[in-house]
């Protein structure tokens, strides 16, 4: 069942006509409009759409938060990629962009929108000219702009290319880096749909949950609510990377096992070796040992297992894999990507690096394992922004999953080998 990667490979996908002809492009425009914004709003809810981006926010539900009687609103597509093993919306957008403007107009019809903006990462100029090409090519035929199909409603459309930072992923941070200012998350609450964009009501959704709205207007909303699991509705597009012999983006239904992914999807672990350990949800979520491989991919079960779905970044890794030495690879990102506001991140993502780079080069000592526990509990849930918790994932469940590799280390460098 494909619904975000129906016939994504159709060459010509990116313009408008073979979008129309190839997958009934801007259909579910026609039926929108015949019904009240607030009811799109409950098809939405009743669908258990829940937000792609990471948290799994009820997308419906947040759509309903929007401060009553307060204009202009306005809509904010998060499509700042940037969590390592994540390229799903990138690839969305490469191939697809009318999908995700139709969804866009959606949600800006639901909740009264008259302005959307789409905030692309830093690093995917070539990927604006598509979207920009693309949104001109909707104004052509009167899907944005004034009285759009005479129904009255009217939509102006942006593209907004960041400068290229992890946190402006953050939506408060990515609001702040849309009005021109420095990329740093505010406090919340209030939250965005209250005082976002110019202290106005403001959505933010990602790229992957808005291109699904349109299979949700055309099809209804039973027929989403009936793909997946009973809490984790509907399909996900999943990004495999590391060990596997075919690393891709892979669409299946919420609950499919994570094993099937790797093994039948992905093609299986690279020369016949066995896996060692995957991170489900990309480099912010903790990472499992291989005796968790066959938790059903959603929301519930992944939680149950001691982890989190994620922005649905599988990275997988095989047993020739040292667990520290990759683990410093992303505690280096984290502390490279910290935008230094508060001082649990700044402080203890450095601290981290520091201790990792020492164990991993040989270098360490029998109390720093503890001591590298002792600053991820200094940083859980203490931190301005979800950075720092990011940032403590991969490394506290290295530890309590791996312990053994840093002993191994430890007591090497104790040796003087």
């Amino acid at each position: 069942m494909k619904i975000l990667t129906k016939e994504i490979d159709t060459p010509g996908l990116t313009g408008i006509e073979v979008y129309e002809k190839t997958l009934d492009g801007y259909q579910s425009l026609k039926k929108a409009f015949e019904k009240k914004p607030e009811e799109i709003v409950e098809m939405v809810k009743a669908s258990g759409l829940r937000g792609r981006g990471g948290a799994g926010f009820p997308t419906g539900l947040k759509w309903s938060f929007l401060a009553k009687d307060v204009f202009p609103r306005y809509l904010a597509c998060n499509a700042d990629e940037s969590e390592p093993g994540t390229c799903k919306d990138r690839e969305l957008m490469e191939k697809n962009p009318h999908l995700l403007i139709e969804g866009m107009i959606l949600c800006s019809y639901a909740c009264r929108i008259n302005t959307a903006y789409c905030y692309l990462r830093g690093e995917f100029r070539h990927i604006q000219r598509v979207f920009d090409k693309a949104i001109e090519e909707a104004y052509a035929k009167g899907y944005l702009g004034k009285n759009i199909l005479g129904s009255g409603f009217d939509l102006e459309m942006y593209s907004h290319l960041g400068a290229g930072a992890y946190i402006c992923g953050e939506e408060s941070a990515l609001l702040s880096s849309l009005e021109g200012c420095r990329g740093e998350p505010r406090l919340k609450p209030p939250f965005p749909a209250v005082e976002g964009l110019y202290s106005k009501p403001t959505i933010v959704n990602n790229v992957e949950t808005l291109c699904v709205v349109p299979f949700i207007v055309n099809e209804g909303a039973e027929a989403y609510a009936a793909i997946g699991t009973e809490k984790s509705k509907g399909t996900k597009l999943i990004s495999v990377s590391g060990h596997v012999n075919k690393p891709g983006n892979y669409e299946v239904p919420m609950g499919t096992p994570t094993s099937v992914i790797i093994n039948e999807h992905a093609g299986g672990i690279r020369n016949g070796n066995k896996l060692k350990a995957f991170i489900p949800g990309g480099s912010s979520v903790p990472m499992l040992p291989a005796d968790k491989v066959d938790v059903p991919y959603d929301y519930e079960s992944i939680a149950e297992a001691g982890s989190m779905l994620g922005s649905g970044a599988l990275i997988v890794m095989d047993d020739t894999t040292n667990v520290v030495a990759e683990t410093l690879r992303l505690a280096y990102f984290y502390m490279h990507e910290s935008c230094g506001k508060c001082t649990p991140c700044r402080e203890g993502t450095r601290w981290m690096y520091q201790l990792l780079s020492q164990i991993e080069q040989g270098n360490g000592k029998p109390d720093q394992v503890e001591l590298l526990d002792d600053i991820c509990d200094n940083m859980s849930f203490k931190c301005f922004c979800p950075l720092g918790d990011a940032a403590v994932g991969p490394v506290a469940s290295s530890i309590k999953y791996f312990r053994e590799d840093y002993e191994e280390l430890i007591a090497d460098a104790k040796a003087g080998v």
